[in-house]
């Protein structure tokens, strides 16, 4: 089993915009234009940033934080289509020519994150810059995520989905720390909390990864990524492709944290 655990404290003293490797990767001018306009909010796990056909009245970027889209069904039922962290930001409907999103967003690992008002985005969207550049590159990288997923979830096994998940989420975490509930990540995957316990089994005994009252530590990075199909690879090798930056994460331990 994978039981719950209390959430750590988080603190916002050290947080900055360019923690975010979006805000991070802007000119100097283009920062000063809009960090003056940044909100630093605390993103609890759980959370839900907005739901399916809400207007967008901010985007958010993630600094520690991971945020899923999750396309919801009319019986309640969801499945994950993507994953956001430090590598991004979530509403990039705003500025693909809509005001409303098809999908929820919910925070999967609880941290902090930066807040910008919808219309100081496109403003500077707008002025056909290098911001516009930017998120048209990280609108595609999102797509391929997108696209991957949903092949993942119909094609290969829990344990494979289970291994992509991982992966994702570590690379766009500081740390490798995730706050995780067992039935969120069945969420995410759109299949029954049983199937996530036995695919957890199965790489334990692997000798992937070690598991106790509620803290998951991966011990092997590398026979986890060996037990992943493609689809992991394809997203990071096009991510790494369309935002250079993204390769460059800062060493950590190798610890994961699923509650």
């Amino acid at each position: 089993m994978i039981h719950s655990a209390q959430p750590q404290t988080k603190t916002a003293s050290s947080h900055q915009p360019t923690h975010n490797h979006l805000l991070n990767a802007l000119s100097p001018e283009v920062q000063q234009r809009l960090f003056p306009h940044m909100e630093l909010i605390e993103m609890p796990l759980g959370k839900v940033l907005y739901e399916s056909g809400d207007v967008l009245r901010y985007v958010y970027f993630p600094t520690d934080s991971i945020v899923s889209l999750l396309y919801v069904m009319e019986n309640g039922a969801s499945a994950e289509i993507a994953v956001v962290g430090y590598d991004g930001l979530i509403g990039v409907a705003l500025f693909m020519g809509g005001e409303s999103t098809t999908s929820r967003a919910v925070v999967q690992s609880a941290g902090w994150g930066y807040r910008l008002r919808s219309q100081r985005m496109k403003d500077e969207f707008n002025r056909h810059g290098e911001l516009l550049h930017l998120m048209l590159r990280y609108s595609q990288a999102l797509i391929t995520q997108m696209a991957q997923t949903a092949v993942c979830n119909r094609h290969h096994s829990i344990e494979q989905q289970l291994c992509r998940w991982l992966l994702l989420s570590l690379d766009r975490l500081h740390d490798n720390h995730l706050l995780m509930t067992q039935e969120l990540i069945a969420n995410m995957l759109g299949v029954r909390r049983e199937g996530v316990t036995e695919a957890a089994c199965r790489l334990h005994k692997h000798g992937v990864i070690d598991y106790s009252r509620g803290h998951i530590t991966v011990t092997d990075r590398h026979k986890l990524e060996q037990l992943s199909c493609e689809c992991y690879a394809v997203v990071k090798a096009e991510t790494d492709r369309l935002l250079p930056y993204s390769k460059d994460k800062p060493a950590s331990k190798k610890t994961a944290t699923c509650h």
